[in-house]
């Protein structure tokens, strides 16, 4: 890679660091507001995503340093609905993962044919992206409903 190519991948590995952060606050913040009879497996599941998404921040910002870069100490959009239905907290999870999966594709393209590393971190973080947009996808659904959810 260039100089210019790597500092346009630093860029982007530092959006997806923030959009990865945003997603730790999220999905505590989700956790927190569950309320209902299946309260306990839902908290589980969003306190899992929030530390997935910790670590995944922590690999995209071991990237930047690793190609010279400086990690960005900023947090991505949190968007506060006050809307806390279950609901309501999967279609604001699915938008969330959408903007992560952009990222991870624009680091794709920056990367393909110039960093094996990147290119390879890349296709692995979409592969886990879009596998959780599927389930979130599917969570949306009503039971026994098999079309996609279209948000």
């Amino acid at each position: 890679m260039n100089a210019t190519e790597k500092k346009s991948a630093i860029a982007t590995l530092n959006k997806i660091l923030e959009i990865e952060l945003a997603g730790v606050v999220r999905y505590t913040h989700y956790s927190l507001m569950v309320y209902g009879y299946n309260r306990i497996p839902i908290v589980s599941w969003l306190k899992d995503n929030a530390k997935e998404g910790m670590d995944h921040a922590q690999r995209a910002g071991e990237l930047v340093t690793l190609l010279g870069g400086h990690p960005s100490l900023k947090i991505g959009p949190l968007l506060e609905t006050e809307k806390h239905d279950i609901g309501d907290i999967l279609r604001e999870s699915l938008d969330h993962e959408k903007a992560a999966v952009a990222q991870y594709y624009a680091l794709l393209k920056l990367s393909e044919g110039k960093s094996v590393l990147l290119e390879e971190y890349a296709r692995e973080m979409i592969l886990q992206e879009e596998m959780h947009l599927d389930e979130v996808n599917k969570m949306l659904r009503k039971p026994g409903d098999t079309k996609p959810y279209n948000a």
